[in-house]
């Protein structure tokens, strides 16, 4: 990673990084809120006793989980392949200099 910073004052530069930072938390957010839907969804599941609106509710959450996990495994792979077809690297944020 550059470094950002000159004489020790942040630049418009530190913006690249922490752009970099907010992406990937966001992504990693994400990604544990589908695995708790998906063992809230499963629990309940198996805990719905027969109940026929438990099991609708479980449902639901696990269906939720699942379409959110396409769904975000889909806009990577549409990135992956706009960066391929296109052969710019449309995964790195970068601010170009005079």
């Amino acid at each position: 990673m550059r470094d950002c910073a000159v004489q020790g004052v942040a630049t418009i530069r530190c913006l690249e990084p922490m752009f970099a930072n907010v992406v990937t938390s966001l992504v990693s957010l994400g990604a544990v809120a589908l695995f708790i839907m998906l063992l809230v969804g499963g629990f309940n599941f198996l805990f719905s006793a027969g109940d026929q609106k438990k099991l609708e509710a479980a449902r639901g959450t696990v269906t939720s989980a699942v379409v959110g996990l396409v769904i975000m495994s889909l806009a990577f792979l549409i990135i992956k392949t706009i960066s391929v077809f296109t052969n710019v690297d449309v995964t790195s944020f970068t601010i170009p200099t005079q």
